[in-house]
């Protein structure tokens, strides 16, 4: 990451008109680890000749986080007076004044106190980064906005500080520090978190075994829905020499006009749900052929039923029905496709190459299902 960096020098006053890259250290709540891995990697850093300064830490007394901060150099914090007290803040001007090449900030979620030039930490990190100085920040998953709602029923705590998703959408790297609930809880009632008198109150409340369960779900999938992104977009670039591979399992259901596809889209939000994927379903329309008026409303039934799985309906018009299954494929990366079995004769499909078979030779990496047709009762 640090590769190009240049030692600064009295030339250099004004930083080139790169934006600094930006780093995140996320868990799945306190106490797993998060800053203290920020600061071991900005020690090693400092030791490589990285000029590394601290902007803003909470230590929350952990002698762990308090002990592995010495030798760091850190910047002292602005007073702001609100209402009569007075409080303490990020410099953020103290930052830029100080040109360094990688600045430390704590709890990126954070609100600043009323007074302050901005509202959000966040906000901080981004002036710095404009600047060109790198920052490594901190969060917990659940102050991701689009996650709030999740959280909050799983936990039934509504967090009120949130950070945008664009964030970690735009961040260089982003680090799931990731240990289990019984060592979060072991290092909860080991007094490594929380004060003595916070140990069972924490217990009983946010850190409940099942709530952490469900948080160290949402912060891994989360750091895996980045990657795949990222991998999407590699994938798709003229220079990409290899294909994109995928994290999650993305499911594409196969319908036609035939009065099996209901039984399709309801084995394929099944296959979905188990693998807590997102689920397609494609119709492909011939462009020679116009469907009747009960061909059109089974096939808006269709999508209404994938819709209501949570589904994505797709519609494209293609004389070559597997062809057009292949691009859809390896449009929305699917991993598992869902085709009902072949309508036509045993000696209809003899005499023709089956979908099946022009898939299998044309899709690769892909697990495709064969769904029988519920035969009538007579």
């Amino acid at each position: 990451m640090y590769e190009s960096f240049t030692p600064a020098t009295e030339s250099t006053l004004i930083r080139p008109a790169r934006r600094g890259k930006h780093k995140i250290f996320i868990g799945m709540s306190p106490g797993v680890g998060k800053t203290y891995r920020m600061l071991e990697e900005a020690h090693c850093l400092r030791q490589e000749g990285i000029d590394v300064v601290i902007g803003l830490l909470e230590t929350h007394n952990r002698a762990e986080t308090i002990q592995k901060a010495i030798g760091l150099e850190l910047l002292p914090r602005q007073e702001i007076t609100c209402s009569g007290v007075t409080l303490t803040e990020m410099d953020t001007n103290a930052v830029l004044d100080r040109q360094s090449q990688l600045v430390l900030v704590d709890e990126l979620a954070h609100t600043n106190v009323p007074g302050a030039e901005r509202e959000k930490r966040y906000q901080d990190v981004e002036v710095i980064l404009a600047a060109g100085i790198d920052v490594y920040s901190t969060l917990n998953i659940q102050h991701i906005e689009s996650l709030n709602d999740t959280v909050a029923r799983l936990t039934g705590v509504v967090v009120r500080e949130r950070i945008p998703d664009r964030l970690l959408d735009e961040a260089d790297e982003v680090v799931v520090i990731d240990i289990t609930p019984e060592t979060l809880e072991e290092r909860l009632r080991d007094g490594k978190i929380y004060a003595p008198e916070k140990i069972d109150q924490s217990l009983q409340n946010f850190f409940k075994r099942r709530h952490l369960v469900a948080l160290r779900e949402l912060a891994l999938r989360e750091v895996a829905d980045n990657v795949e992104e990222d991998s999407f977009e590699e994938s798709n670039t003229p220079t990409a020499k290899a294909p994109h591979c995928n994290i999650h399992e993305r499911v594409l259901v196969c319908i036609s006009t035939y009065p099996n596809a209901v039984q399709l889209i309801r084995r394929g939000a099944r296959l979905a749900g188990y693998m807590h994927g997102p689920l397609y379903c494609l119709f492909v329309d011939n462009p020679d052929r116009f469907l009747t008026k009960e061909e059109s409303l089974h096939i808006e039934t269709c999508e209404s039923l994938c819709k209501e799985f949570g589904g994505q309906f797709v519609r494209v018009k293609d004389h070559d029905v597997a062809t057009a299954i292949a691009t859809a494929a390896q449009s929305y990366h699917i991993s598992q496709i869902i085709i009902g079995e072949s309508q036509r004769s045993r000696w209809r499909t003899m005499l023709r190459t089956s979908l099946t078979q022009k898939l299998l030779r044309s899709l690769k990496n892909i697990d495709i299902h064969i769904i029988a047709t519920e035969k009538p009762s007579t």
